[in-house]
């Protein structure tokens, strides 16, 4: 074996010496590609994480996982996350690999890279390859993803042309890396720096700036250490590291793409993350970076700011964070916080002081769905004064249902006249759910009818059994769970029902009689689209509900696979 090992290893360069020296085998995961673009500067910064492998006396092998890239990936990369980690599984189990370097960047590499991590557990990091640099428009900031929901409610609105519309986009997108607005990819590279798996301060830094080649620099020394260590995730992933990230999405303002993942990534390392998790340990935790889709700035400004680590000091200094938890550095959280207090209070708000109060998600209940959230920290004053004030009523309001069976359903009906969409009314999308899609899309974020954007309302409700973009501005109800393809209760909904809204009971339900939901559910399901390729319907076999991560349920009894050493192949 040792003989098949070598022979084949020497072909490219490697000397037998190094390959027999005991030194670590290092294993850098390549989520960079052409079809890949916002982790495409990994093509670039893995020549200074195998310095460091090597500085730190490692032996580097660089190998490809399956691409992930949320913008083009039909019918939706949901479908990639988990095929993505069923591949990282098989090479970090199979091959010899004593420790790994996790490149990580759009939204779903990040916890596709640490639910393998926690599956197999060898030493392993996360290094992402940064934000874009801030977008400019006319003299104005313009974040990623947020500018063209906002672009597309103008064009709606008959404010801008076509072309207006794409060349804002365009601008919004200057340079190489992920999204610049605290969407989906800033959210989970912001999580694994709360969940202690990546440096400190690795989450904001631009792709282009020189700290992103000097952070992939030490990543490489700090996963050689990390091998000698035996520091492996087992470690750093406990309940207390996931309630942590909980409690830093809230305060960064992040993605609902964020419940999903962080109950997928849990669940993978025997961490039970529940409903009231989300209530007990994030609703109340205030606001405090100023940044697009809830804020102003985008990354740039907010890493000037400090970052993660400001954001997890003010955390600490008002005892809302777990400093006891241990990092990828062998040292705790409050270890690594110490003198992070951030210098930009425009971006980084004081604990005390918060940009808005109480915005973690709300989690809601009722007759439509076990499960779903809200997220607060995007409620507009707009939709607030229309929705949720009415004297004596605060946070209650009833709307008319408008039904949609997936976006397809949408587009071609939002402007027709005949469902009289008026501000009073709630956009349902269902049979956009992991089953129902299949993958579960990012298309609850339902704009208005131009109608209505003309008259200036620029949102309504929306409700759905599939996800949002992260970049988006819209307070929607979410993740339903279990979705109408699953037998949820979206399935009996039907337009012109009355839905109830109760945020102070966390509540969400259709106002119909008992014996009219009987005579529904008797009826045939709304239908949904066949699979199109095998793994499609492999995925719609064995994926789970968002409610519980939208992992493949037969996979999370598999963990620390690396305590068994695999049967030799020869």
């Amino acid at each position: 074996m040792a003989a098949l090992y070598i022979e084949r290893f020497m072909n490219y360069g490697l000397t037998r010496d190094e390959l027999r020296s005991g030194k670590p085998i290092v294993g850098i995961s390549q989520s960079g590609s052409d079809i890949a673009p916002c982790n495409r500067v990994h093509l670039e910064l893995v020549h200074r994480i195998k310095a460091g492998i090597r500085d730190a006396g490692g032996i580097p092998m660089e190998f490809p996982v399956h691409p992930i890239f949320e913008n083009c990936r039909r019918p939706t990369a949901a479908l990639d996350r988990n095929l993505a980690y069923l591949g990282l599984v098989e090479i970090l189990n199979g091959y010899p690999i004593d420790a790994v370097v996790l490149t990580t960047g759009c939204d779903k590499t990040t916890p596709a890279a640490i639910m393998a991590a926690a599956t197999v557990d060898i030493p392993a990091i996360t290094l992402n390859g940064g934000p874009m640099l801030d977008g400019w428009h006319d003299g104005q900031l313009v974040g990623s993803g947020t500018v063209i929901w906002r672009s597309r409610r103008m064009l709606g609105a008959g404010e801008i042309d076509e072309d207006e519309f794409v060349r804002r986009a365009c601008n919004s997108a200057p340079s190489a890396g992920h999204c610049n607005t605290m969407g989906t990819a800033s959210t989970m590279n912001a999580i694994s720096e709360a969940l202690g798996m990546s440096l400190p301060g690795n989450a904001a830094i631009p792709a282009p700036y020189r700290e992103r080649g000097q952070m992939a620099y030490e990543t490489g020394k700090r996963i050689v250490d990390m091998a000698y260590e035996d520091l492996r995730p087992s470690k750093i992933l406990t309940r207390e590291a996931f309630l942590n990230a909980i409690r830093v999405n809230a305060a960064i303002g992040g993605s609902t793409n964020a419940q999903p993942h962080i109950v997928g990534m849990a669940r993978h390392a025997g961490v039970e993350i529940g409903a009231k998790d989300w209530m007990e340990h994030g609703y109340d935790v205030p606001l405090l970076v100023n940044m697009q889709p809830a804020g102003k700035y985008l990354s740039e400004r907010f890493h000037r700011a400090g970052g993660v680590p400001s954001v997890m000091w003010e955390l600490l200094q008002a005892g809302t964070l777990d400093g006891s938890a241990l990092t990828c550095t062998g040292r705790t959280q409050a270890e690594n916080l110490k003198g992070c207090e951030t210098t930009d209070r425009e971006v980084i708000f004081p604990y005390s002081a918060p940009l808005k109060g109480a915005a973690g998600f709300l989690v809601l209940r009722g007759n439509l769905f076990d499960f779903a959230i809200m997220k607060t920290s995007v409620i507009s004053d707009d939709f607030r004064q229309r929705y949720l004030s009415r004297p004596g009523h605060e946070g209650v309001f009833e709307a008319r249902a408008i039904v949609f069976d997936g976006s397809d359903d949408y587009h071609h009906r939002i402007n027709d006249p005949s469902p009289d969409i008026d501000e009073n009314c709630i956009l349902v999308i269902r049979g956009s759910g992991p089953l129902g899609w299949p993958g579960s899309a990012e298309v609850v974020n339902m704009q208005p009818p131009d109608a209505l954007l003309q008259r200036g309302i620029q949102s309504l409700p929306t409700l759905g059994d599939g996800r949002q973009s992260g970049t988006s501005d819209s307070p929607s109800i979410l993740n339903a769970s279990p979705e109408s393809a699953a037998g949820g209760g979206l399935a009996w909904l039907r337009t012109g029902d009355t839905i109830r809204i109760d945020l102070n009971a966390g509540t969400c339900d259709a106002i119909v009689a008992d014996e009219e939901v009987a005579r529904r559910k008797s009826e045939a399901p709304p239908p949904v689209p066949e699979s199109n390729t095998p793994w499609e319907e492999l995925y719609r076999e064995k994926t789970g509900q968002l409610s519980t991560g939208g992992v493949l349920e037969f996979a999370v009894k598999y963990r620390r696979t690396s305590a068994k050493t695999p049967r030799h192949n020869h």
